[in-house]
């Protein structure tokens, strides 16, 4: 089965680059009318890339609300944009896997696929992620900021705090599990944070104990996902944030 890429653009000297160079990777190209298609169809799953011509209104809102899907949902994210600012800024800040600049190349364009597609068949190797509510308090210099976990696996959690968390490396952490008694703690780094409060944080340090209570209690969360998802739907749009962040990624 052909693999399809999404495009949000109404450039047409761009629409028939893209065609040709998407032909020969062997995938369809799909035209999304609308920000909140193209969003829906990288949400199903209905496409392995996602295109989107920075050029439109809404752009960045697009890519960077796609960027924060779990990675075995995620498409590879590239932007068009014109050597301007805006949207040169925009695009590199979106968290975009490549930026292609206009006039388009369809070279660039294949090694942009099939750098995309390598990425990706690593990301889907990582742990899935739960959803978690629980207290998560990060140690910041002379402070200690509380904050409210979305969701965790193997490698890492989300966070919403109350005020926006700053970027940084071995940044102390402890939560409980929840259903457990068991404090996980160590040390992460802020890989993306929203100046709404919320942020990824990639486990860079954890100890023997914490490593084995937290694949226990995945463990016991990925039977009940099982079991639940039988019965009701998840409601995938939890997953992206609001309108209104504005999400900064780690370099």
């Amino acid at each position: 089965m052909r693999s399809s890429a999404a495009v949000l653009c109404r450039d047409e000297s761009s629409l028939q680059t893209l065609k040709a160079g998407l032909s020969e990777c062997g995938m369809d190209l799909v035209p999304c009318p609308s920000r909140e298609q193209a969003l829906e169809l990288a949400v199903a799953r209905r496409c392995s890339t996602l295109i989107v011509d920075f050029d439109l209104p809404g752009a960045e809102e697009v890519i960077r609300m796609a960027a924060l899907l779990p990675d075995t949902q995620k498409p590879v994210l590239i932007a068009l944009a014109s050597r301007a600012w805006p949207g040169t800024g925009e695009a590199f800040h979106s968290g975009a896997s490549r930026i292609l600049y206009r006039p388009l190349d369809v070279a660039e364009l294949k090694n942009a696929l099939k750098t995309g597609k390598k990425n990706a068949r690593k990301s889907q190797r990582k742990s899935p992620r739960y959803e978690m509510k629980t207290l998560v308090y990060l140690e910041l210099d002379h402070l200690t900021l509380p904050s409210i976990s979305i969701d965790i696996g193997e490698h890492g959690l989300a966070v919403q705090a109350t005020e926006a968390i700053p970027m940084s490396s071995r940044l102390p952490f402890r939560c409980v599990l929840p259903g457990t008694d068991f404090t996980l703690q160590g040390y992460a780094d802020v890989i993306w944070a929203s100046d709404q409060g919320r942020a990824g944080l990639f486990f860079s340090e954890l100890g023997p104990a914490a490593r084995k209570h937290l694949r226990r209690w995945l463990s016991r969360r990925s039977a009940f996902e099982k079991n639940h998802h039988k019965k009701s739907t998840h409601d995938v749009h939890d997953l992206l944030p609001p309108l209104d962040a504005n999400v900064s990624f780690a370099e």
